[in-house]
């Protein structure tokens, strides 16, 4: 396990920050039994930043008709609904939604080519609400497989994570399970899928990113 970049550019600036504020502590209070207290909560406040900004060594096992999980997180949604942005019909939606104790990764569900790629400003409703999937700060990637099948993965911003960053660009082509994009601290990731596309995923079941198959091709 490393660090991830994101976290090597927001790390040193956060201890930097608690380094100043620990030596006002210092000056201040220690002579005061909460100067421990104060001086533990910033030693807790270090190693969960550095927790957040983990990035652990996945095996990816690439199959062209298994539809892999984009992100660590929990399924919080399977339906059916219209999608409006890009295919503006009916496709099947599986919502895994990140707390800011997961791996904040987001991975290539299938290998193809990115014909669409779009990022919205917009609001921070909860992740676990319905509408922040329109309504969020979001980036929406389709990946379209050698088949012509088209994959859109739509990361969305939550009320922590107000950072969206893609790495995979338009006109890129992405291999099954590599990174293509992080959100900073958490939030929320749909994928829609053809509606006819096999389920292998339960409502509240726990995903690993780039190793959980969600769904399949038949």
């Amino acid at each position: 396990m490393q660090i991830h970049q994101e976290g090597r550019k927001i790390i040193p600036i956060a201890f930097f920050f608690l380094a100043v504020i620990d030596a006002i502590i210092y000056i201040l209070l220690r002579d005061y039994t909460v100067f421990y207290f104060l001086m533990g909560a910033s030693l807790l406040l270090a190693v969960l930043i550095i927790f957040f900004f983990r990035e652990p060594f996945r095996e990816i096992e690439k199959n062209e008709n298994h539809v892999l999980a984009p992100a660590d997180g929990e399924i919080v949604e399977i339906l059916k609904v219209r999608e409006n942005e890009y295919f503006k019909e009916e496709r099947l939606m599986i919502s895994i939604f990140m707390t800011v104790f997961n791996v904040h990764q987001n991975r290539v569900p299938v290998a193809g080519d990115i014909v669409y790629q779009k990022h919205f400003k917009g609001a921070y409703y909860p992740a676990f609400v319905k509408k922040s999937s329109e309504k969020n700060e979001r980036c929406s990637t389709v990946f379209k497989m050698d088949g012509g099948t088209e994959v859109l993965s739509r990361q969305i911003a939550g009320t922590i994570a107000q950072r969206i960053v893609t790495y995979k660009k338009l006109g890129d082509k992405a291999e099954q399970g590599e990174e293509y994009g992080f959100i900073r601290f958490g939030s929320r990731v749909d994928l829609f899928l053809p509606v006819d596309t096999k389920v292998n995923v339960k409502l509240h079941q726990l995903t690993v990113g780039g190793q959980t198959v969600i769904a399949s091709f038949e």
